[in-house]
């Protein structure tokens, strides 16, 4: 078949020829034969209806990649954001003294304060390293997995439920 005559179309469109109607009701109509989407679409396409489904019980590991972004980013265009990042660190530990002074707590309260405070000074100290030296360096990926995880599991208890 010669190229004049071959009709060249995008990938995925189906034509279907109709015979030409003769008589009183020969009005033109119009069929619609959909593409069928790719099995990497379907599967793509489930995991963010999961994603989406339960955006909220995900909100720390999105948060955790944001942070590895933002520090990437940081490292990449500024290393020395790491000095301004690093005073983040004492800010937890200072929330926990506050907060003692302010309403004084005793047995899984207390435990709970020392947890959140231990979880995001790590959190803190990940961050200002990763800025300055990179967050693929030495370590600090298995620090940032741990930190994830640890969030993750957390918030998995503390969370409001629907």
């Amino acid at each position: 078949m010669s190229s004049r005559t071959r009709t060249r179309r995008a990938a995925g469109v189906h034509t279907v020829r109709i015979p030409r109607q003769s008589g009183r009701r020969s009005d033109p109509f119009v069929i619609i034969v959909p593409e069928r989407p790719s099995l990497t679409r379907e599967a793509l396409g489930f995991v963010g209806r999961l994603l989406w489904r339960f955006r909220s019980a995900l909100a720390p590991t999105g948060l955790s990649i944001l942070a590895f972004v933002v520090a990437s980013l940081l490292h990449l265009t500024a290393w020395w954001s790491s000095l301004v990042v690093a005073p983040l660190a004492a800010a937890p530990l200072a929330w926990l003294l506050v907060m003692q002074r302010r309403r004084p707590a005793r047995g899984a309260t207390f435990g709970w304060r020392i947890g959140l405070t231990v979880l995001a000074t790590a959190a803190a100290v990940w961050l200002a390293l990763a800025a300055g030296f990179g967050p693929l360096a030495g370590p600090l990926p298995l620090l940032w997995l741990l930190v994830s995880i640890a969030a993750q599991s957390v918030w998995f208890f503390v969370r409001p439920s629907r």
